[in-house]
């Protein structure tokens, strides 16, 4: 399946909410799905790594780099310790840098946009706390569910069953 978030959205209407966040997909998966793990970082990705470095099994990290673009907060290293690592994905408020080879890497990657910049080292962020994206609340522990057609949010996992959803 291509299009799930549309099935979602007609299936599911009360139980979703939409992120109204305008990011390209940079990963070599465009549908991903999994348990919101949240970072709010400002340029400094030091924690990202900490992070990617878990089990991220069923799990989407969601990086909130307060939208600037300055400064990449992911990039191919942390993408392929990501993956295996097993995360879903990562949605990043913010950029991403190493375009070329993310499309190649087998995970979901949302970002607002390139930037070549890596960032400082300051050991700075917040971990599993409330972000507040695009006039939108996003909890830790939320379900995230991404394709082409953006982003969507539920407060529970839901039953893709009837969409017959391949990761």
């Amino acid at each position: 399946m291509l299009d799930l978030l549309p099935d979602l959205c007609d299936h599911y209407e009360q139980d979703v909410r939409w992120l109204p966040l305008t990011s390209h997909d940079y990963g070599g998966r465009r549908l991903f799905y999994g348990e919101v793990v949240t970072l709010r970082c400002f340029e400094d990705n030091s924690l990202v790594r900490e992070i990617v470095s878990e089990d991220g099994r069923g799990k989407v990290l969601f990086i909130d780099g307060h939208g600037s673009c300055r400064f990449a907060l992911l990039g191919d290293q942390l993408a392929l310790l990501a993956q295996k690592n097993h995360w879903e994905g990562v949605i990043v408020n913010g950029a991403v840098r190493d375009v070329a080879t993310l499309a190649t890497i087998d995970i979901g990657i949302k970002a607002l946009g390139p930037c070549p910049f890596k960032t400082e080292k300051r050991q700075t962020g917040d971990r599993n706390v409330t972000l507040t994206v695009a006039h939108t609340l996003v909890y830790p522990g939320d379900m995230l569910y991404a394709d082409r057609n953006g982003i969507l949010l539920s407060k529970a996992k839901l039953d893709l069953s009837p969409f017959k959803a391949e990761k």
